[in-house]
């Protein structure tokens, strides 16, 4: 196994979306003529259209928004601003 220098990152491309491993740990094998790798890091689905998508979960709108009874649109969007954070997105939409 040869661990590989230098790399910043790795993508894996799927159907409707990439998986991307930023800060990627690569290891190289090569076994009965075949190369394999061996791929670690830290990993970020992202659309094809560049946007990452949401770190929260229909639920979770639902939730903010009936805590704060705002409609699901503002808790989404209080939800995008607070990064997925839901005590966040509650404090910004009682504040």
């Amino acid at each position: 196994m040869q661990e590989m220098d230098d790399v910043v990152e790795v993508i894996i491309r799927k159907k409707d979306k990439d998986l991307v491993l930023k800060d990627a740990s690569v290891a190289e094998i090569t076994a009965q003529g075949m190369r394999v790798f061996q791929v670690s890091g830290e990993v970020v689905e992202v659309d094809r259209d560049g946007v990452a998508p949401p770190k929260f979960s229909d639920e979770d709108v639902l939730l903010v928004s009936q805590q704060t009874k705002v409609s699901t649109e503002r808790a989404q969007a209080a939800l995008t601003d607070a990064d997925g954070d839901l005590a966040k997105a509650i404090l910004s939409l009682t504040a």
